[in-house]
């Protein structure tokens, strides 16, 4: 590629307007600088200017700790979100199919402790009816109708929280990268103490449920109310 600026030709034009001398010479580098910067701006190679264009050279970072977790049922609620047959089945989640028995579990210790525990449906024409039925709540007990992925928001959910004596929350749902993202990371905006088993959170493929932990485990102020764990690191 040629340059439209000619050093040598710069240097003779500075020192014709400024009849020589240190002025000139002066003039002249500063030129000189400005056309070397303006040609090798011309000479760049271009590269990629977004995470996009970069996208096939991220790499993953580290997974994230798991750590063992002691709660106080009295403290405690355990929060079943989402699991429907319209969203956890063989054929429309594998993976949310796969974690039943966890999920079952929890509900089970939950129970036996007399811990707090709240469903909900994840689309608007679900009701409790569809609530899978290894995990299904009792009549008693209480499901949110589909508030969407942050289930704080337009709703009493909170308020139902802060008046049962509730500090901290085992989230778990799918899919992972809406329900538990986005209301696990909520709770923890809120004061709350999260507990996240990577085991009782699903959704399509790997990488959601990856970046879910990982958000979890590393965003600021989320990070520091959470603790990420399996479903056999629980204790009570």
């Amino acid at each position: 590629m040629s340059s439209p600026f000619d050093p040598a030709q710069s240097k003779k034009f500075a020192s014709r307007e400024c009849g020589g001398g240190a002025s000139a010479r002066a003039i002249a580098r500063r030129v000189f600088a400005g056309a070397a910067l303006a040609l090798a701006t011309l000479m760049a190679p271009a590269s990629a200017q977004t995470i996009v264009d970069e996208w096939a050279s991220v790499n993953l970072p580290p997974p994230p700790a798991l750590k063992a977790a002691k709660v106080d049922p009295a403290k405690t609620a355990l929060l079943l979100f989402d699991f429907t047959h319209q969203t956890c089945s063989q054929e429309r989640r594998p993976r949310c199919a796969a974690s039943v028995p966890k999920l079952a579990k929890l509900l089970a210790d939950a129970r036996r402790t007399g811990m707090f525990v709240v469903w909900s449906v994840a689309t608007a024409d679900s009701t409790r009816a569809d609530i899978l039925p290894a995990i299904a709540p009792r009549a008693d007990e209480p499901v949110l109708p589909s508030l969407g992925p942050d289930k704080f928001l337009n709703s009493a959910f909170e308020k139902m929280l802060r008046d049962k004596g509730v500090t901290t929350v085992i989230i778990t749902g799918t899919a992972a990268h809406t329900t538990v993202l986005h209301t696990g990371g909520e709770a923890a905006l809120r004061g709350f103490s999260v507990i996240a088993p990577v085991d009782a959170m699903s959704s399509n493929d790997q990488f959601t449920e990856a970046y879910t932990a990982w958000h979890l485990a590393n965003a600021a102020r989320i990070m520091n109310a959470t603790v990420l764990t399996r479903v056999d690191m629980i204790t009570y």
